[in-house]
């Protein structure tokens, strides 16, 4: 048993083919499978049973290739150990969020990029589904999204962690009569025009809210975030969104706009939280990051307008 082997069944079991296996790891497709019949002969056991369709594994074979996947993050975590010992932390940084925490987020990395100057960020702003494929596709490393009981199950073989705990806000216009108070009641926000930021949450707490208190009018959905600005501060909608998610928004920064609670008890908890694919490696600048991006988080929620 070699670790060539032990990658060729780590790939095939990703992929479901020898023939994309061996495109992806840059061998012919007879060297894969040779690889394969050898380590299933030295083990005894067959990993996967193969067909037209494709490379399926076995019952036994699911725990050799999950010992497998151990290994190879194993072996990644000796390279990163080592590598911190030059003190110097390198590599690509893929991140995508949704809109609200984006200035955290580039806050956040501005300063770890100053204290780690060779590490290589990308940063994008996107929906939450677009984010959970993306990191399913290995397009991105990190997603900030908002995590709640419903994603986390529908979601097997990503891992989510919980960063901030937040409650479900109306954002006004200063203008609005509205704005005169501290909260609004679900008869008050009833009577309101919606225009909402296109995210599988907002939807749900909109309809759940609907369902329980009678239908809304919602003007329009989209993820266009000054379209949203600019409805609300033209006084044509209010908008609804996690408080967080108005952390340094442009318009609360000018006094454009207010935020108010909702008095509805019981509302289902509902946290902003980063996502990564469960097969692989946490990366040791991707652990790096969320470190600092949790802290800065804590520490700009204790300031959030209100």
């Amino acid at each position: 048993m070699n670790l060539e082997q032990l990658e060729s069944i780590i790939e095939i079991a990703k992929t479901g083919s020898l023939t994309k296996a061996s495109l992806n790891r840059h061998v012919t497709l007879s060297a894969i499978s040779q690889s394969l019949s050898t380590l299933e002969s030295e083990l005894g056991v067959t990993l996967f049973t193969r067909s037209r369709m494709g490379a399926v594994p076995t019952a036994e074979g699911l725990g050799i290739i999950q010992k497998a996947f151990e290994i190879q993050r194993k072996l990644q975590e000796i390279q990163e150990e080592a590598q911190s010992y030059t003190n110097t932390m390198t590599g690509d940084l893929r991140l995508a969020t949704i809109p609200g925490p984006m200035n955290l987020l580039v806050n956040a990395v501005a300063r770890f990029k100053k204290d780690y100057p060779q590490i290589r960020p990308e940063i994008a702003e996107k929906g939450s589904q677009e984010i959970l494929e993306d990191i399913r596709q290995n397009k991105i490393d990190i997603g900030l999204i908002i995590v709640y009981e419903n994603l986390v199950k529908k979601n097997t073989g990503l891992v989510f962690e919980r960063l901030l705990e937040g409650k479900m806000v109306v954002g006004v216009s200063r203008n609005s009569p509205l704005a005169l108070q501290k909260s609004v009641t679900p008869e008050e926000l009833r009577q309101q025009t919606f225009v909402l930021y296109n995210d599988e949450y907002v939807k749900w707490f909109v309809n759940d809210f609907a369902a329980s208190y009678g239908p809304v009018d919602i003007l329009f959905t989209t993820n266009n975030t000054d379209a949203i600005r600019s409805a609300v501060r033209e006084e044509m909608a209010v908008t609804i969104g996690l408080d967080y998610s108005f952390i340094n928004e442009p318009n609360m920064l000018y006094k454009d706009m207010v935020t108010l609670e909702i008095d509805i008890p019981k509302q289902q908890p509902v946290h902003l939280g980063w996502v990564q694919s469960e097969e692989r490696h946490f990366s040791r600048v991707s652990s790096g990051f969320t470190k600092r991006l949790k802290y800065d988080l804590l520490n700009q929620h204790e300031v959030l307008p209100t």
